[in-house]
């Protein structure tokens, strides 16, 4: 078996030099560089991970802290998570706190006695012990799809990377308005959850835009889940003045309401229109095909691994969240005719990408 001091000699340079090729310690010329890489193809060394972790108190791997890995969205997620984090040299430890905000403690705690560079965590509903742990033990963390909000006009207190999420709702509730809908009714997610706040304020200012008034009992919680969203759909459907456009507010919910509309023979968008936030793989196999929000999911989560590598190089810098843009994907649900094959996918209003040193 090669060891480094056969890929020294074989290069040409010192143990120092093969050190700091491998480890990325300190900056080698191009040329010196490439002749102790193509040593080491040629031996066919293979570092020592554990030794090297001792020597340099970095074991090379990132946590990740989603739930619902399952779901297509974070499965999405997890996928530009791990092709960022495999390219740069990081293997990848994943853990699912399943929103409790018990278990996501435990989980996180598990990862970190991993000895993990640093962590990719999308917060619970309640993450204040999480937060908590986080800053003690001083984690390098980045939160994923779901932001904290500073305290008062402080800084916040991760790195943060999300979608845009109240713009691009608000453009589904226009959108549905402009078709002639008043009554258009919200399965929105888990309280607590940014996303879901974030959503519900985009809900109403498209209304808002639109000239409609804001009816709360048009809005009601799916939870974040399918059968969550079943019960929802038909609380709405049960009112007086029963919603004519149906929006939910992520995939697994949009689910649920289709199974709670399909049960009440409703169809989409003869009886009732339907958009939804979240596109996802089957969202063009129903008939007709679903509008939808589309989330940059992989985008989303390379730049994740970016910005915690970002953090791991420069520990003391100011926390910054960014935002991705999101596209309209217009369809049929909404009621109207079948869009060109040309037409699938534009953006009917691009919402542009940001980078904040802190949130507003």
């Amino acid at each position: 078996m090669s060891t480094m001091a056969d890929v020294a000699r074989s290069a040409g340079v010192s143990l120092a030099t093969v050190s700091h090729v491998l480890n990325g310690t300190r900056p080698v010329l191009p040329h010196t560089r490439q002749a102790v890489l193509d040593a080491v193809e040629a031996l066919g060394y293979t570092p020592n991970s554990l030794a090297r972790s001792l020597v340099t108190s970095r074991t090379r791997s990132v946590g990740l802290a989603v739930s619902a890995i399952s779901n297509p969205y974070f499965t999405e997620i997890l996928q530009g998570v791990e092709a960022a984090a495999l390219e740069a040299g990081y293997s990848l430890l994943i853990a699912d706190p399943h929103d409790d905000p018990e278990h996501e403690l435990k989980v996180v705690q598990l990862l970190h006695e991993r000895r993990v560079d640093g962590m990719i965590v999308a917060p619970s509903a309640e993450p204040g012990n999480l937060v908590a742990y986080l800053r003690r033990q001083s984690v390098p963390t980045v939160l994923l799809d779901r932001v904290l909000e500073p305290a008062g006009h402080g800084q916040a207190p991760f790195d943060q990377v999300c979608a845009e999420n109240s713009g691009p709702m608000a453009e589904l509730v226009t959108h549905l308005a402009s078709l002639g809908h008043r009554r258009i009714g919200l399965v929105a997610g888990l309280p607590g959850l940014s996303t879901t706040s974030e959503r519900i304020a985009g809900y109403r200012q498209g209304l808002a835009a639109a000239g409609l008034d804001a009816d709360d009992e048009l809005v009601v919680s799916g939870s974040s889940e399918a059968r969550g969203a079943e019960r929802a759909t038909a609380a709405l459907l049960a009112l007086p003045g029963a919603p004519t456009a149906l929006v939910t507010a992520n995939n697994a919910m949009t689910i649920g309401a289709l199974r709670a509309l399909r049960e009440r023979g409703l169809g989409v968008p003869g009886d009732i229109a339907l958009a939804c936030f979240d596109d996802f793989a089957w969202a063009d196999l129903f008939a007709p095909r679903l509008t939808a929000i589309a989330q940059p999911s992989r985008e989303m989560g390379a730049r994740a691994v970016g910005v915690l590598l970002d953090r791991l190089a420069a520990p003391d810098r100011e926390a910054r969240t960014v935002r991705l843009p999101c596209a309209f994907v217009h369809r049929a649900s909404c009621g109207c005719p079948e869009p060109r094959p040309a037409d699938t996918g534009n953006s009917m209003e691009s919402t542009s990408q940001s980078e904040k040193g802190t949130t507003p």
